[in-house]
């Protein structure tokens, strides 16, 4: 009896010491999210956002973790903007409030709850209270490499065990400046997608990776929803579901501009009127120290600031710095003239070039190089 008794007690101790165990592994109760927000219709939200929603239901707490907040009264904003210094930072909101704004601007919010063990999800919460303290929550923004998506992919990936293998979720010969165009041209922002071509340069026309197709947030969360070694997303819910509104198509769009005023300036060009042509002359200075200008800011962009992008960029083949100078000689003296033989060559070349250049040019600017083309051909002929 009394080995009986004994080995009744061990099993208890056994059965308790187990039950204790799952206790102790159980007792924190942490939910990871991944919040994606749709594109807005300005600028800086036509691309969507991300952010990591974390419910602890033993402290009772719900936080949303956004690594897209910067410095808006910082007197430098714009300055640190241009040069590619700005920094932005990690900040915590009420789920109230991050639902809230979305919904006044009228953007749908989906949330994945990530299938994530409670030591990982541990990890992970104990790494966003690190880094949102004042010495660390800041970070060098950019644009491709590191920004409010990236960070929070990163995160995802390091800390989750075995690492999840997302998959592609564009064409394999897809370029980044070719994401960034389904998107402004789904948004009709034609005229952003045109700033924006003229601003980065060659390096927007590499073929992404996987893992660079998820700098945009609807690509990490499909990739998520697409994970190859294990199913990372429990369940997808939408918090807010966007009003579709049937919008206007956007007639007034830069190709139709600049093949306007490509054709009405040849027109004019060919004119033998006396006041046209001293008119033109005048429009011609203006064109090409306009041009001057742009390359010089090119120039900027290219070695004066931290932008990655903005480098290599081959629209300095049409908007030449050296306009600006010859704006001021169309046609006075016989160096004058040389110059505009010269860029009549250099327009003609790009132009013949247009589709094989290692930079997509926008297609909304071939009217104006051809115009400048024929323009420094005729000031070149001229008595």
């Amino acid at each position: 009896m009394k080995k009986i008794f004994l080995l009744v007690n061990l099993c208890f101790a056994v059965c308790f010491n187990r039950q204790q165990k799952l206790f102790a592994q159980n007792s924190t109760r942490i939910r990871i999210s991944l919040l994606t927000c749709s594109p807005g219709e300005e600028l800086y939200a036509s691309f969507g956002h991300s952010a990591l929603r974390v419910i602890d239901s033993n402290a009772v707490t719900d936080i949303i973790y956004n690594y897209g907040t910067f410095d808006f009264d910082d007197p430098a904003f714009y300055s640190k903007f241009v040069r590619g210094k700005l920094f932005y930072a990690l900040s915590i909101e009420r789920p109230e409030d991050f639902l809230y704004s979305y919904h006044a601007e009228n953007r749908s919010v989906t949330e994945q709850v990530l299938d994530i063990a409670q030591p990982e999800a541990l990890a992970i919460k104990h790494f966003l209270a690190e880094n949102i303290k004042e010495e660390k929550r800041w970070y060098k923004y950019d644009f491709v490499r590191d920004n409010c998506t990236t960070r929070l992919r990163d995160i995802l990936v390091k800390l989750k065990k075995p690492a999840p293998q997302l998959p592609p979720v564009m064409p394999l010969d897809f370029t980044f400046r070719n994401a960034i165009h389904y998107y402004l041209d789904a948004t009709q922002n034609y005229w952003s997608k045109l700033g924006i071509d003229l601003l980065l340069g060659s390096r927007m026309d590499v073929k992404m990776t996987a893992a660079e197709q998820q700098f945009l947030p609807d690509n990490l969360m499909i990739a998520l929803d697409s994970t190859k070694n294990f199913n990372y997303v429990n369940v997808k819910q939408n918090l807010y579901t966007a009003v579709n509104y049937h919008s206007k198509i956007k007639w007034f769009r830069p190709i139709i501009f600049f093949l306007l005023i490509a054709f009405l300036w040849l027109l004019a060009s060919f004119s033998k009127n006396k006041t046209m042509q001293v008119l033109l002359k005048w429009l011609d200075g203006i064109l090409f120290f306009i041009t001057g200008l742009l390359g010089c800011l090119f120039i900027f962009m290219w070695w004066g600031t931290d932008h990655f992008m903005t480098k290599d960029n081959y629209n300095m083949l049409w908007a030449i710095p050296f306009n600006c100078v010859a704006a001021f000689y169309t046609g006075k003296n016989k160096k004058g003239k040389s110059y505009f033989l010269f860029t009549s060559f250099v327009y003609t070349l790009l132009v013949l070039s247009w589709f094989f250049l290692p930079q997509q040019l926008n297609i909304a600017l071939l009217p104006f190089v051809i115009l400048l083309m024929v323009r420094s051909y005729l000031i070149f002929k001229s008595k």
